[in-house]
């Protein structure tokens, strides 16, 4: 059987503090899902540390023939990826 579709929501602040917090608990996960999709609806803020992960990510699905995806980002954050050209980048539903 295919691996499985992940979905993780995201809440609060994507910053150092928590960048990390969120990739080594996402890592057992997205070990063995083929496609990650990001709930990003409760995040209200994202630093350059969060766009450090999302690209991460990104990479690393990419690179395994996966997808990588972002859902339900509010205006601000919306706004942070459009000015870091990250909107480029990244799959956002």
């Amino acid at each position: 059987s295919p691996p499985p579709d992940l979905t993780v929501t995201v809440q609060g602040r994507l910053d150092t503090l928590t960048s990390p917090k969120l990739e080594s608990e996402l890592e057992p996960s997205i070990a063995k899902a083929k496609n990650l999709v990001l709930d990003m609806t409760g995040v209200d803020y994202l630093s350059s540390a969060g766009l450090r992960l999302l690209l991460t990510l990104q990479k690393r699905f990419k690179k395994e023939g996966g997808t990588f995806k972002l859902r339900g980002i509010q205006p601000g954050v919306m706004e942070i990826l459009r000015m870091t050209g990250f909107l480029k980048i990244l799959s956002i539903e």
